[in-house]
């Protein structure tokens, strides 16, 4: 999984995509913005009723694997003193792609999808959702910039590459004694042929 990151505040939060189309930003680096414990505070996001009905909503457009009976079962606990969310329970329960959970040291934690990331930055401070947008864009125009250098590289290479066959065959597959009309309809023909 490549990993890059969002610089916000003094903040370092982590990125991973699977498919480098849907990108996952990490809930958990975003939540130290706010606590030591950022267990608890994506945990307290979603227990709110608003917070549960876009997750609800983002699984329903995204997810044809969703299970709404069980989301209806969690909508009408939300608001009760009893009711509780994590992120296992809400991925175990909805079956849910949005967000992930991942264990380990250094990468492990809560991570959502783009869409469900920047919505929980709102939660946190709509200043510093500005601040992880405005990196987000950055990181997205250098990708941009390295990927249209890429493509600008392999455009000039083929060019190369086709400059180098043309020649070889010129060079190597037609007779020097031929006419310049014949060369012409061999070589014509040669790299139809090849082309």
């Amino acid at each position: 999984m490549p990993k890059e990151a969002i610089h916000a505040k003094g903040l370092e939060i982590g990125i991973y995509t699977n498919d480098f189309n849907n990108e996952f930003i990490s809930l958990t680096d975003i939540a130290r913005y706010k606590s030591k414990d950022p267990f608890i505070v994506v945990c307290n996001w979603m227990r709110d009723r608003e917070t549960l009905q876009f997750l609800g909503l983002w699984e329903e457009l995204h997810n044809p694997n969703f299970k709404p009976i069980e989301f209806d079962r969690f909508k009408s606990e939300v608001g009760l003193h009893s009711f509780t969310m994590s992120p296992e329970k809400w991925i175990k329960g909805v079956n849910a792609i949005g967000i992930v959970s991942k264990r380990g040291r250094y990468d492990g934690g809560t991570y959502a999808h783009s869409d469900i990331a920047f919505e929980f930055a709102s939660w946190i401070s709509a200043e510093f959702k500005l601040y992880i947008i405005k990196d987000y864009h950055r990181l997205k125009a250098d990708e941009n910039s390295r990927l249209s250098l890429g493509w600008n590289l392999n455009r000039e290479i083929s060019k190369l590459n086709y400059r180098i066959h043309t020649d070889a065959i010129k060079n190597n597959l037609i007779p020097p004694e031929l006419t310049p009309q014949q060369i012409h309809f061999t070589y014509t023909s040669v790299t139809s042929r090849n082309g």
